[in-house]
């Protein structure tokens, strides 16, 4: 046997064990990690129920409904929008395991953009999935893109334009869930998604959404929430509310030339208070270090606390960094203290639950003390 083909039959099966191990690493993102029917769940629907072409796919995703005892009003809480920020999903999980309604509906998506958790954005060596310590033992939890799977919706235009308005925008924002509402049931498979959150506002009439995300420390809006006009004066009073409690937020109003996303089209397209609200994620940010598991947990980051010294980021930053805990905590106090609000702005039908850590609780336990097992 000659050298050339040693060499052959080497570099073979070098390729053959790379393509075995993308392999198994591409069917372990299509594994989906269990999140427990908390004590206040009644029930749980799929989103092909608001639109119908998604049922069967990867794209089908569950709403976890929550109903009060009594009547009241209605709030709809979307996490994984970007299934790479994950605090926004983890603040879903954590609600559908805690919060018991006493009056009113809460649904609960904790997997907006479903496709979008099979996969990882290319080049960002982000981790495929990271851990949590509960009480019950280590609860794993999927990191994945910020955008559909390219095998349900490909190829992506050279310009993506938004059918509802006509605004022109870049060929990969085809495939992100925030740019994409109100939707079209017959569109692409993320406008489906739209289409059937917008639906299921419709629909249930929603009182208050939350589209829950998290932004780089150097993206100006940053620890802050963005609210539709309609929504200003209620979203007023929450954030000095919260700022009395020592709890800081940005509020932003919705930019009425922006399409496509929740606080716009959902505000625009319903009856809903529509809301977004990001927290400092690290993880996500062009000036990070190695993008690990630790990185997502701690929020700590030394390449930040850099930049924050030559102020380059809009939030502080220190050696403490922003830990996952923390920023849970804050979409949590916010999401609350919208709850509170919103019933004293209409004692007609209130939203009023329990069993929700507070932000003080959450920062002092963390939040996998609030996960439940699974088993």
């Amino acid at each position: 046997m000659n050298k050339n083909r040693v060499r052959g039959i080497i570099f073979l099966g070098i390729a053959l064990m790379v393509a075995a191990m993308a392999g198994m690493n591409f069917r372990s993102m299509q594994d989906v990690e269990p999140i427990v029917k908390g004590p206040g769940v009644s029930e749980i629907r799929m989103l092909s129920e608001y639109s119908p072409s998604l049922k069967g796919t990867s794209s089908d995703t569950e709403i976890y409904v929550l109903k009060g005892q009594e009547d009241g009003g209605s709030t709809l809480i979307l996490g994984g929008t970007h299934p790479n920020e994950p605090a926004a999903y983890l603040t879903a999980v954590m609600m559908i395991e805690n919060l018991v309604p006493e009056s009113g509906t809460v649904y609960v998506i904790p997997r907006a953009n479903a496709s979008a958790f099979t996969h990882n954005d290319p080049q960002e060596g982000s981790p495929q999935k990271f851990s949590i310590e509960t009480p019950f033992g280590e609860r794993w939890f999927r990191f994945g893109s910020r955008a559909t799977n390219p095998i349900d919706q490909w190829p992506d235009p050279d310009v993506y334009i938004h059918a509802a308005s006509g605004q022109q925008l870049s060929g990969s924002e085809t495939r992100n869930l925030n740019r994409g509402y109100p939707g079209r049931e017959d569109g692409t498979r993320t406008e489906q998604v739209c289409y059937g959150i917008t639906n299921l506002v419709n629909t249930e009439k929603i009182d208050l959404t939350f589209d829950t995300h998290e932004a780089s420390p150097e993206y100006p809006v940053i620890n802050a929430l963005v609210a539709h006009e309609r929504a200003m004066t209620l979203a007023s009073n929450v954030v000095i509310e919260l700022q009395m409690e020592g709890i800081n937020f940005g509020l932003e109003p919705s930019p009425q030339n922006l399409h496509g996303l929740t606080h716009r089209e959902l505000g625009d397209y319903t009856d809903t208070y529509a809301i977004l609200m990001e927290t400092a994620n690290p993880a996500q940010g062009r000036l990070r270090g190695k993008t690990d598991v630790d990185l997502v947990l701690t929020g700590k980051d030394a390449g930040y606390v850099k930049a924050a010294q030559l102020g380059y980021v809009y939030v502080p930053f220190g050696e403490e960094g922003h830990p996952i805990s923390e920023r849970v905590a804050r979409n949590t106090a916010l999401i609350t203290k919208f709850f509170e609000t919103f019933s004293s702005f209409h004692p007609e039908k209130p939203i009023v639950i329990s069993e929700v850590p507070t932000y003080d609780e959450l920062i002092a336990n963390g939040v996998g003390h609030y996960l439940l097992g699974t088993e």
